[in-house]
């Protein structure tokens, strides 16, 4: 990956094809209200696993993780729009999370524990965060559902810059 010091932020994230980021970012502009902070189009994802701060020398770690995964392709159908009170976080997401989803994340978790990291202990719940600092919303069926097929994962990174925070793609991994 290319930083011969320090550290990055990282994590493993579902990142939208065009078409389904057009459709997320559509959405985002019809739902978000004044005062929150819509994140950029070409940042919106659906986190997998949160690494937080990777030092330097655990990057070989984490890619050689990543590439013993065989996970295999789904659809998703975003359908549900939603918010969380303690985050402020406008959200969107599948009403039922297919079990290849569910199977991805405890394969990574897993392989990622020859890396020293630690699994989430909250259940996995997949979401694309649309907004910050939102407004209460009710939850709400979309109705078309928005559909997002899977093919790949991929490991991002981001950055902390004076705006909201932007991602950058380091690798991708596809699924059979």
């Amino acid at each position: 990956m290319g930083h011969p010091t320090g550290s990055r932020r990282l994590f493993f994230a579902l990142w939208p094809d065009d078409s389904t980021r057009r459709a997320l970012d559509a959405l985002s502009q019809r739902v978000v209200g004044k005062g929150a902070r819509s994140v950029h189009p070409l940042d919106l994802h659906a986190t997998l696993v949160f690494l937080g701060q990777v030092p330097t020398e655990r990057f070989e770690c984490v890619e050689t993780a990543a590439d013993g995964i065989r996970g295999t392709h789904f659809e998703l159908d975003i359908n549900v729009l939603d918010y969380w009170f303690r985050p402020r976080i406008l959200w969107c997401g599948p009403r039922r999370t297919p079990d290849a989803l569910f199977a991805l994340v405890k394969d990574l978790e897993t392989a990622l524990g020859a890396c020293d990291f630690v699994p989430e202990h909250r259940p996995y719940r997949m979401h694309v965060t649309l907004a910050r600092k939102a407004r209460p919303q009710k939850a709400r069926v979309l109705n078309p559902a928005i559909p997002w097929r899977v093919e790949e994962f991929v490991l991002a990174a981001s950055h902390s810059t004076q705006g909201p925070p932007r991602y950058e793609i380091l690798r991708r991994w596809p699924l059979d």
